[in-house]
């Protein structure tokens, strides 16, 4: 935990103040001191073998003058090139062997103290040497752990050497991971007697009875350890509220386990709206000599979970309306940075979630500090697999022998917080068929829990419910073993019959969701599930809440089956913001490299899902129009538009002219919750059969309807307005404009002033706007960022399919947005940051770097820069309904292989299968030079599924922008398969556009598909 002080111990080139002198600063011990800084590092290889010329690294006096110098956290593979090898779990990122040594000096005053190295976290399988001696092996990538170096540190003038062999060999997870020691690392100097590691657990068990009263007791039990077997020893007690004031004492002698109550008058309580932190002071004393010093932070709270009532924070109800969230932080990798995590979770605050999954590792440090300083109730998971592994080298490999200390470890890392009120055993877990292992595994990493902590409830996150288990059988066993149960997607039917079945169990949702989409892309809104984008350059999929896996619910599917049942404690959305890895629906696509799944993408700019959950989840009033985009479409084009809202009453408006009022209806819950819908049929759950609306989700108060609100607009050029209202007056209103061309970047900073401390950092947004200041939503400007008074560290544009590298100087924008991270240096002033793009104007922004103190090292990499970005396409195409069947294939000279537009998705746990063809969609041919072309012939693809194009319109590229084709005429072909002649006046251009209709839109038989294509010279 947090220690009272911390002054200099370690010696680089110096001399460190001795702890005599140390006990004078501020009134506390020494104890503690980060280790991060100068590090040395090099990569051994990207395939996690050993390798010779490695082989003695661990020595003292092994020539490492060629290494890197780094500080931590690190993490090495976010800095390496994609490589298809390395696999889409990961994001195409390697893994490897790497080599971290240190070299220090300790002053001799620690002679006869115990010395330690305290590691939060090293992914994965590392082994920690000092002066050549292999001192400790720890395998799991996300729990801490201490390394003893009392025995064999050496003291004064001889320098020690510590090395850290870290082994990560892919594929090691099922997402991305990082490598290397990517959480921070402390050196602990102690007295021989002191406060134990983990030593100190406070916890409030009367608090519910006693506030009543006027008062709660803090019940305190603190571990010391004897090394030198002294006899008069005493702990004294300090306890501060959140302002800082001391409101309690205590003392008491003791031997080696101190339990003590304390009692608090006036608690201020830990809440979600009020998260109140108090700061236990633990001092011992030998003899009345103060030899050691702690800091611990705590909360009073109460927290109940009921099988039929729900979730109680001190009393007071709430629905669980949390988020998943795997550890990386987009351009930053794994390497922890507690500025990040923090940006990270109040974005996610300000969706409306007020509760985190660790999914599906222990948590950092520091993210169990944000949540408990935000008011975020925390599920703290173990682990995403036991003894069968689910990949080739992930943590199966060492469950057996390590998974009760890493189980342990993780309570004992955050068993203080007030933010965590649930821990997991495990996520998705294979080996819960396997009885008996399955439910004896559970039942002994339950002991191991309860173990250290029984005031918490046990539970996990699982995929083996989606049907009612036998009894008997290993998912029964296991649930009757622990105290709740976490869905990772169930229908609706499912979550009432497990209820049923197991009255006694609180029931949650530990995955929701998981529809997939990409910010700034659109398809087929009349659908309750569509395919996705396949031509390369354009792999994305829809954001009006409609493409879904076979195992994955809409948004408003999970939140209105969540709504309707008091009994069900809430849902943990799968996932708040996309990750690295796990890119759905494209595994195996190079270079789709982060998961879909996010109300955010990885650069943290909200998705059109972001708003469905805050329109649920938020009172404050909102609306948000979809799509995000009112630029790319054609003058009259039908438009479907979306608002989400938390009032009943939108109107839209299109240029100043209303486009009709739309009202949610006001519903009720059978449990007596108010709520707002439409009321229609939203055909979105196939078990329905009977009942008023037959197809579609039906609330137990017999009610079907929609979140959102429905227009069809035809698509005019200007600016689309939905205005929310309130008891006839206006209370939120959101707008979309028409962009014209691209004229300028302009820069945003999340913050106006920020920590001169070498770590901080500010998020800088970069927009490519139009004249007006309008996004260009198509934007694709490579943008370039300098910097001055600190350092570019990542670039991020949230796009998934992508080899840009996020430590760069620029990136290309993405549907007209990129983010820049800037770190700043620890000397004040003014941090500048330009953005430059070819043709357009350059954007400026600056904060102001504050001096506050010293925060410790930076460890963020600074970026150099991008490589040269590669020529687009010669063959494209709008849409690719398949893998299988994209552009290129037009122009290959083989007939049997084909673009096509035709998809088939297959059916899902409550959407039938869909294959239905677009309205229209375009190819297009581009070549280096200008050249004079006439036009095109083309071999349609005309079978079962496809039919020759009801019409044909060409444009081409006049270097600025599509212009129609003169005179267009087609001759059909006259036989399956064979060439159509498509004519026009003479061009010359470097680029070609054919614009084909359907002849059956929305059927299975209409989709458009081209053979072969081969554009006609002029004469």
């Amino acid at each position: 935990m947090l220690v009272a002080a911390v002054v200099a111990l370690l010696v680089g080139s110096g001399l460190a103040p001795s702890p005599a002198a140390a006990d004078q600063m501020g009134g506390h011990t020494v104890r503690s001191e980060s280790f991060d800084g100068s590090w040395k590092f090099a990569l051994a290889n990207t395939s996690g073998d050993d390798d010779p010329a490695y082989a003695d690294a661990d020595e003292p006096g092994f020539d490492d003058s060629s290494w890197r110098t780094l500080n931590l956290p690190h993490d090495w593979s976010i800095e390496q090139p994609m490589t298809p090898a390395a696999g889409s779990g990961t994001g195409y990122f390697p893994g490897g062997l790497g080599w971290y040594r240190k070299t220090f000096t300790l002053p001799r005053s620690t002679a006869g103290q115990d010395v330690s190295l305290e590691f939060d976290g090293v992914y994965m399988d590392s082994e920690v040497y000092l002066n050549g001696t292999l001192v400790t092996a720890h395998p799991y990538g996300y729990t801490g752990f201490a390394v003893d170096l009392t025995a064999a540190h050496r003291d004064g003038r001889t320098p020690n050497v510590v090395a850290v062999k870290v082994r990560n060999k892919l594929p090691s997870s099922r997402w991305y991971s990082g490598s290397g020691i990517n959480r921070h690392v402390d050196l602990v100097v102690t007295d021989r007697v002191h406060v134990a590691r983990h030593g100190t657990f406070v916890t409030t068990p009367d608090v519910e009875r006693e506030v009543e009263s006027g008062y709660a007791t803090a019940h305190v039990r603190t571990d010391v350890v004897n090394g030198r077997g002294a006899e008069d020893i005493a702990v004294q007690y300090r306890i501060k509220d959140p302002n800082g004031r001391v409101v309690a004492r205590h003392r008491v002698a003791t031997g080696t386990t101190v339990e003590s109550d304390i009692r608090v008058p006036a608690p201020k309580l830990w809440s979600m709206a009020h998260p109140h932190l108090y700061t236990l002071e633990t001092e011992v004393t030998v003899a009345g000599r103060r030899v050691d010093a702690t800091s611990t932070r705590f909360g009073f709270r109460w927290v109940r979970f009921d099988a039929n009532e729900g979730f109680f924070v001190n009393g007071e109800y709430h629905k669980i309306q949390g988020v998943d969230l795997h550890h990386d932080q987009g351009a930053l990798g794994s390497a922890v940075h507690r500025d990040a995590l923090a940006r990270q979770l109040k974005l996610m605050k300000g969706m409306g979630v007020n509760a985190f999954r660790t999914s599906h590792n222990p948590p950092s440090p520091e993210q169990v500090e944000l949540c408990e300083e935000l008011g975020i109730v925390m599920m703290v998971e173990a682990f995403d697999t036991w003894r069968r592994p689910k990949i080739a080298y992930d943590y199966g490999r060492f469950f057996d022998a390590n998974s009760t200390a890493d189980i342990k470890e993780m309570v004992h890392a955050a068993k203080n917080s007030p933010a965590v009120v649930l821990w997991s055993v495990g996520n998705e877990i294979p080996d819960f068929w396997n009885v008996p292992f399955g439910p004896d595994t559970a039942k002994r990493l339950a002991a191991d829990i309860r173990s250290i902590d029984t005031s918490r409830p046990i539970v996990f996150g699982s995929d083996a419910y989606r049907r009612v288990p036998a009894t008997g059988s290993g998912p029964d066993q296991i649930l009757n073993a622990l105290d709740g149960l976490g869905l990772n997607y169930n229908t609706a039917g499912a979550v009432d019959a497990l209820h049923a079945k197991y009255p006694d169990k609180f029931i949650f949702e530990s995955e929701s969701s998981s529809s997939t989409s990409t910010r700034g892309s659109y398809q087929d809104p009349s659908l309750v599930n569509t395919g996705e984008n396949h031509t390369p350059g354009k792999r994305e999929v829809s954001s009006y809440d409609n493409n879904m896996a076979s195992w994955t619910l809409s948004g408003e599917y999970g939140l209105k089956k969540d709504r309707d049942r008091k009994f069900f404690l809430g849902q943990f959305l799968w996932a708040g913001m996309d990750y690295i890895g796990e890119p759905t629906p494209y595994d195996g696509v190079f270079p789709v490299r982060t998961s879909h799944f996010g109300a955010m993408d990885t650069a943290g700019f909200p998705k059109d899902l972001y708003y469905l959950f805050k329109s649920q989840w938020t009172t404050d009033p909102m609306v948000h129009v979809v799509p995000m985009d009112w630029t790319d479409h054609e003058v009259g084009e039908p438009v479907q538009v979306w608002a989400y809202a938390n009032v009943d009453t939108v109107e839209l408006f299109l240029n100043g002219t209303s486009l009709g009022v739309r009202k949610f209806d006001r519903k009720k819950t059978t449990y007596g919750k108010e709520y707002l819908e439409t009321t229609e049929p939203s055909n979105d759950d196939k078990n329905v059969t009977t009942g008023p609306f037959p197809g579609s989700y039906t609330s137990p108060n017999g009610s079907a309807g929609k979140l959102h609100l429905t227009w069809t607009v035809p698509f005019q050029p200007g600016e689309l307005v939905a205005v929310a209202r309130k008891d006839g007056r206006e209370v939120a209103r959101d707008a979309v404009r028409t962009a014209g061309a691209a004229a300028a970047v302009e820069l945003t900073p999340d913050r106006e002033t920020v920590t001169a401390d070498g770590r901080s950092l500010t998020y800088v947004t970069a927009d490519v706007v139009d004249r007006n200041g309008v996004v260009v939503p198509g934007a694709a400007d490579h943008v370039t960022f300098s910097v001055t008074g600190g350092k570019l560290v990542g670039v991020d544009n949230g796009r998934p399919e992508s080899v840009e590298p996020y430590k760069a100087d620029g990136m290309t924008a993405f549907h007209g947005k990129v983010l820049a991270i800037v770190q700043s240096d620890s000397r004040g002033g003014p941090v500048t940051i330009k953005a430059t793009a070819p043709g357009l104007r350059s954007g400026h922004a600056s904060v102001l770097a504050v001096r506050r103190g010293d925060r410790g090292p930076g460890g963020l990499t600074p970026v150099g820069s991008a490589p040269p970005l590669p020529d687009g396409p010669a063959v494209d195409a709008s849409y690719s309904g398949r893998a299988t069947t994209l552009p290129a294939a037009m122009v290959d000279g083989d007939l049997t292989t084909r673009w096509s537009n035709s998809y088939a998705k297959q059916a899902t746990q409550v959407l039938p299968a869909v294959s239905s063809a677009h309205a229209s969609d375009w190819v297009s041919v581009a070549w280096p030079q200008a050249r004079e072309v006439r036009g095109v012939t083309s071999h349609f693809t005309v079978d079962g599924a496809h039919q020759l194009p009801a019409s044909v319109r060409v444009a081409y590229w006049d270097g600025a922008a599509w212009v129609p084709a003169s005179n267009v005429r087609v001759d059909w072909a006259t036989a399956a398969g064979g060439p159509s002649g498509i004519t026009f006046d003479p061009v010359t251009t470097t680029r070609v556009r054919i614009t084909m209709t359907s002849r059956a839109p929305g059927t299975s038989t209409g989709f458009l598909g081209i053979d072969e294509l081969q554009v006609v010279g002029g004469p």
